[in-house]
């Protein structure tokens, strides 16, 4: 889910992170390997597709200044071929933000250009859609993109109608991730429902949207296999107020209450009169989606705190503890650019790095070709990058049956004092269900 910028970035150990830097780079520019890297002849161009501009344009520019830094440690080399980096913006003026026509030109500008085999990005799911037929179609390939922020499960498994078949006209598979989807914050959810909430009946609700309807189905499906009772509801954004919504839920007498949608789906009426009804979130456990992350508006509402909240992906505090590969790189980062890097709620700067671990990979493992590049990730064992290699620390394996990360990590947040506040990480849960 990619609905509105991350404004705000929590700390471990129940801290606040302060604003990210911004580093300019003229849009478009090809990072140039250093003399002795290999020949030209043996180039191969991996693109980086990310809105420079608007609310994720922070965001972007240091994922995009830690890709050129990892490149440099690695002396731009995967196996036998020199590696180029190029930049693709795909946010548009004036709003700043991804539009398919962006998106669909950037897929056909990476497609045209020759000894480009891969793309890291996008940022947005909704960008990724749009890219995504225009790469699988591409000539010599399809062409490979491991995304480092795509959350929509629908790219990967069932979600809308005809997805995610509608994104690989060629019937092969070219998308791989290396963070949970919507599906995999509610398996974890559930999980951290039963073992350490201890809950036994839980009211699931969702939006009636399809990002809402796919983690309240995760999370209930999940909570059930736990032993917890389920109770399933939609809540309509449309309603003045819920009172009669939660009246009913609370002859069942549940002890947690999961939120399948987004706070813009009248979010905030929903939260007051959960509290109202059923009591605040001490006595019954309030749990929701990245949906719910990223508003100040919610965590400013004297009944959201104690809620607790998901999100995919680690933070950059919790990935680089002492002696970490994460850790040696942050520090690394701070060297070269002089500030840390920053990347929202999870820290994406550092899960790009790791997607271009799985497409360096590839490279190195294939003939050079864009269709050996693919198939070194989605034909035979795949991917797995070793845990004292990756950047996230532990194992990276790419399930070569659907593109997807297997065990990715999923972090927990508790509002506390109108603040975020990280809890748990969950590593090796928030796998599809």
């Amino acid at each position: 889910m990619r609905r509105h910028p991350r404004t705000q970035a929590p700390r471990i150990i129940r801290a606040v992170a302060g604003v990210v830097a911004t580093v300019a780079l003229a849009a478009g520019a090809c990072i140039d390997p250093p003399a002795g890297a290999g020949p030209e002849s043996s180039t191969r161009i991996i693109a980086v597709d990310l809105p420079f501009e608007g609310g994720a344009a922070d965001v972007s520019e240091d994922t995009f200044q830690a890709l050129q830094l990892y490149l440099k440690q690695v002396n731009f080399a995967a196996g036998p071929y020199r590696i180029e980096l190029v930049r693709r913006d795909n946010s548009t003026p004036p709003k700043g933000v991804w539009s398919e026509t962006s998106c669909r030109a950037n897929a056909e500008e990476h497609v045209r250009t020759a000894g480009q085999v891969a793309v890291i990005g996008t940022y947005n799911s909704g960008c990724t859609k749009a890219e995504l037929p225009v790469l699988n179609q591409a000539e010599d390939g399809p062409m490979l993109i491991v995304s480092h922020a795509n959350t929509s499960l629908g790219l990967t498994g069932p979600g809308e109608e005809g997805e995610p078949d509608r994104y690989y006209p060629t019937g092969l598979r070219s998308f791989a991730r290396v963070i949970a989807t919507e599906a995999g914050q509610g398996t974890a959810a559930a999980s951290f429902a039963a073992d350490e909430l201890e809950a036994e009946r839980c009211l699931v609700l969702n939006d009636g949207d399809r990002y809402g309807m796919t983690v309240a189905a995760a999370f209930a499906a999940e909570a059930r296999r736990l032993g917890i009772e389920v109770l399933e509801e939609t809540w309509q954004r449309a309603d003045l107020n819920y009172v009669g919504l939660f009246s009913r839920a609370r002859v069942a007498d549940p002890d947690c209450v999961f939120l399948g949608g987004a706070f813009d789906s009248n979010g905030a009426r929903l939260v007051q009169d959960k509290v109202a009804i059923l009591g605040d979130n001490e006595d019954v456990a309030l749990i929701a989606p990245d949906g719910f992350v990223g508003y100040p508006d919610f965590t400013a509402l004297p009944e959201a705190d104690g809620a607790y909240l998901t999100f995919p992906g680690l933070t950059t505090e919790t990935l680089t503890v002492p002696g970490s590969a994460a850790e040696r790189f942050v520090a690394a980062f701070a060297a070269e650019y002089g500030y840390e890097p920053r990347g929202g709620y999870a820290s994406y700067p550092l899960y790009a790095v790791q997607a271009l671990q799985v497409v360096l990979a590839a490279i190195a493992q294939s003939d050079g070709t864009r269709r050996g590049v693919r198939d070194a990730v989605f034909a035979g064992a795949g991917i797995t990058i070793p845990a004292d290699e990756a950047i996230l620390g532990e194992e990276v394996t790419i399930d070569p049956a659907t593109g997807d990360v297997v065990a990715p990590g999923v972090s927990i947040l508790r509002v506390q004092n109108m603040q975020g506040h990280l809890l748990n990480a969950v590593r090796g849960k928030g796998a599809p269900s």
